[in-house]
């Protein structure tokens, strides 16, 4: 009995533990406001533009960050490894950050001078958008896209979006004309990544067009540039001159093969994309699947692409100890129930920091199953259920997974057709289960109800032995 109740002591602090450091990280990764910020940033942008420090090459890449979305710190982390992958390449340009100006002053620091980008800081664009029925809130701030053409230390800036994941060195598209941009629609090109000339006429154009609130469908970067860029289908197809230190000039549609939609991949599970060179594959669909999420492999196979550049580049150094302490944690509690038994029925568990969201597929599903096991231990030993039948959807989920990781599949019909094929056959081993555990229950139902009635009729003969 003292052993047990040292476990449950032992997990209480633990809990303890988890939740103030917890909170001490939700401090760490909340927003800090920039001290004395210049209200008049805006005004010197439209009068000079925005002035990088120490400009190394004449063309830039650039891409955006700003905060005030429930996934910030997953951004962040997807901007440092693009940043680390275009370097890894051996690209010929800076790479500029644009970050508002209430980013983090400590991932601004990491930004410079762990990772070499320069870091140039902007007031928020007004989104005049925000408003209409089909708006997007987690668009509100997109429009800080547009700075890219005031980067006038630069002849020529690929503008891109953190979910890039680069295969090679694309500096040829320094070559492109003053505006160029891939159709991944038939119709709409897409603004996950654009080359463009920076002009501050052209800057300055696009904010009075925001001030008149110019057409835009979708209320974001997307619909405001495709309404400002209207005759871009029409333009010729860009091919990389011979000369690299020949520029185009004009507008032109980039090939297919520098933004290639993931979901390209997954119907032959190899890219087939005759249009350009394979260079970058970008992942425009839901935020949840997201190639930086620790679910998105073996879920998309390309998940785990993106987590081998990470790997390689900035590591999970970062979340390794909140790993491990959540990892004990669930080990805890598999202990102390299984010690405990019944005793322990009133465990709580609050979720950690989403910066674990970011972690390896490996490292994030291992938790993931040990958690759900440690939680299942629960009610095994609370209400003494049977082992297998409990843990089956948990055995169903671990199948699943091992199907979906399979490497040898030929295409993605084939893949799809054996999860399913997979789900089929689980499916009546999940139905016996459920039917096996709720007769166990039952069964301890009707065993309380027989307990009380067999204490009410011996009340009376209690309490006359009593005198």
């Amino acid at each position: 009995m003292d052993l047990q109740k040292a476990m449950v002591f032992s997990c209480w602090v633990l809990s303890l533990l988890i939740i103030e450091t917890t909170g001490h990280r939700d401090q760490l990764f909340h927003p800090l406001e920039t001290e004395n910020a210049n209200a008049n940033v805006m005004t010197m942008v439209m009068e000079r533009g925005l002035q990088t420090r120490r400009p190394e090459h004449k063309n830039a890449y650039a891409t955006m960050m700003y905060m005030g979305t429930p996934r910030d710190y997953e951004f962040y982390v997807a901007t440092r490894v693009l940043i680390r992958s275009l370097k890894g390449h051996h690209v010929n340009a800076d790479i500029v950050v644009i970050a508002s100006l209430d980013v983090p002053l400590h991932w601004i620091h990491n930004l410079e001078e762990r990772d070499g980008a320069k870091v140039v800081r902007v007031e928020n664009l007004e989104n005049p958008y925000k408003k209409q029925t089909n708006f997007d809130n987690r668009f509100k701030l997109s429009l800080n896209k547009l700075y890219a053409w005031s980067l006038s230390n630069y002849d020529r800036v690929v503008m891109l979006d953190a979910d890039n994941l680069f295969l090679k060195n694309t500096d040829e598209l320094f070559q492109c004309g003053s505006f160029c941009a891939v159709f991944i629609n038939p119709c709409i090109f897409h603004t996950g990544l654009f080359v463009l000339q920076p002009s501050m006429e052209v800057f300055r154009d696009m904010v009075h067009e925001l001030e008149v609130k110019r057409d835009n469908p979708d209320g974001a970067d997307q619909g405001f540039l495709v309404s400002y860029f209207p005759d871009l289908l029409s333009q010729p197809l860009f091919h990389p001159p011979s000369n690299r230190s020949t520029a185009l000039s004009g507008h032109f549609r980039l090939p297919l093969g520098y933004q290639m939609d993931a979901s390209y991949y997954y119907l032959r599970l190899r890219w087939n994309v005759p249009c350009g060179p394979n260079s970058v594959i970008t992942f425009p669909g839901a935020v949840w699947l997201k190639p930086w999420y620790w679910w998105s492999w073996p879920v998309l196979p390309l998940g785990l692409s993106y987590h081998h550049q990470r790997r390689y580049t900035i590591s999970y150094s970062e979340e390794m100890p909140w790993v491990v302490i959540q990892a004990v944690f669930y080990l805890g509690i598999i202990l102390v129930t299984r010690l405990t038994r019944s005793s322990m029925s009133k465990l709580c568990y609050r979720r950690f920091d989403k910066s674990l969201t970011t972690i390896h597929p490996l490292m994030g599903w291992s938790l993931y199953l040990t958690g759900s096991f440690a939680l299942s231990s629960i009610p095994i030993n609370a209400f003494l259920l049977p082992l297998l039948h409990v843990l089956t959807p948990w055995l169903g989920i671990l199948g699943t997974l091992i199907v979906m990781a399979f490497p040898s599949y030929p295409d993605g019909i084939v893949r799809a057709l054996s999860v399913l094929g997979y789900a089929f056959c689980y499916a009546p081993f999940l139905w016996v289960s459920f039917v096996k555990i709720t007769s166990h229950l039952q069964g301890l139902i009707d065993k309380e109800i027989s307990f009380q009635r067999l204490g009410q009729s011996g009340t009376s003969s209690g309490l006359s032995k009593l005198y």
